[in-house]
């Protein structure tokens, strides 16, 4: 059996969040991976490697490699346009790459292993004019779930997506935000070991939003693997154990989000007090401050040490409510590369 290693991953977090902020500096971080090629493979629910997408002269996917573990809700995060229905397309197998590989569940894609998917993709569609439940039945026959398996699982699901009442009705009496749910119920009824998920709160109100937060929730527990793809940080933040940045075609960030947010914070003060003015505007020692509505961010220059930092503030006097390092939040980060970072991840 292979011994288990590190694998070093250094990643160039862009310039404008903490000590890691300045392009070109690596901050590095460590997964917890096989060194051996085919173990990766086998631990890995998705693995991409070296893909490339092209239409025309447009390449659409460029050199993209990440893998997805088992039991974890993977982030795949981007502006409109980066690349990431492109991925998730190559992925489900509606369309294949132009070079590299791409293998499920330690194989090369098939049928069998596409059988294993719950996909819903951004496009939606239902029948008009069917009944929510012969939808639900169509669509339960073509993932191979026999009927009366099929009719327990879709009474179970619409009583929790609170659309028990509504098992009869023509899509056409169904709000959008209903709609969306019978769709999310359509993609889970094979009990799939892979979930993914395109742009899943997009239509949703806040309400449904949160509803349907919950119920992906549900899902982390066990070896299901869940990826989706969405343009709201917070609610990434919040369901995420990794992500994936792409930007222009390329990835720019892959890893931990524990680990990528701790590497940008880690020179990342909230400061609440009076009669730090002259420290504050001393740029050997505070890099930039951002000013909030209660609190002031600061910035500390690189190689400075928070505690220095506090130190100089006591001796001087300065009245303090609140100093405590911080991290900032996957917007902000997802801010700082999208707009400020290049696109190395090395």
């Amino acid at each position: 059996m292979p011994s288990r290693a590190y694998v070093t991953k250094k990643l160039n977090l862009g310039h404008g969040l903490g000590n890691g902020n300045r392009r070109g500096v690596p901050v590095v971080i460590k997964y917890n991976h096989y060194s051996d090629h085919n173990m990766q493979e086998e631990q890995a629910t998705l693995r991409a490697e070296n893909v490339t997408k092209r239409y025309g002269e447009f390449t659409a996917v460029d050199d993209l490699s990440f893998d997805v573990r088992p039991g974890r809700v993977f982030g795949f995060l981007g502006p409109n346009g980066a690349g990431k229905t492109t991925t998730i397309r190559m992925i489900v197998g509606i369309t294949f790459p132009d070079e590299g590989r791409i293998s499920l569940f330690g194989q090369p894609v098939t049928t069998e292993t596409q059988g294993r998917i719950g996909y819903l993709p951004e496009e939606r569609g239902l029948y008009k004019k069917m009944k929510v439940v012969d939808q639900l039945k169509y669509f339960a026959a073509l993932k191979g779930v026999s009927s009366r398996e099929a009719e327990k699982r879709i009474d179970f699901w619409l009583e929790r997506m609170q659309l028990g009442e509504w098992k009869k009705k023509k899509t056409t009496d169904l709000s959008k935000g209903m709609q969306q749910k019978i769709q999310f119920i359509a993609t889970v009824l094979h009990d799939p070991d892979l979930l993914i998920l395109d742009e899943p709160f997009s239509g949703l109100d806040p309400v449904n939003v949160e509803f349907l937060i919950n119920v992906i929730s549900e899902f982390r527990t066990g070896e299901k693997t869940i990826i989706f793809s969405t343009h709201l940080m917070e609610t990434a933040e919040r369901l995420c154990s990794d992500i994936l940045l792409i930007n222009k075609s390329q990835k720019v960030l892959f890893g931990s989000l524990r680990e990528i947010k701790e590497s940008y914070g880690q020179n990342l003060i909230a400061f609440r007090g009076e009669g730090a003015g002259a420290i504050l505007e001393d740029r050997a020692m505070i890099d930039r401050v951002v000013t909030h509505a209660d609190e002031q961010e600061l910035h500390l220059a690189e190689g400075v040490d928070a505690q220095d930092v506090l130190k100089r503030m006591v001796a001087a006097g300065v009245s303090i409510s609140k100093f405590e390092k911080t991290e900032p939040s996957l917007n902000d980060i997802f801010i700082d590369r999208v707009k400020g970072g290049d696109n190395s991840n090395e």
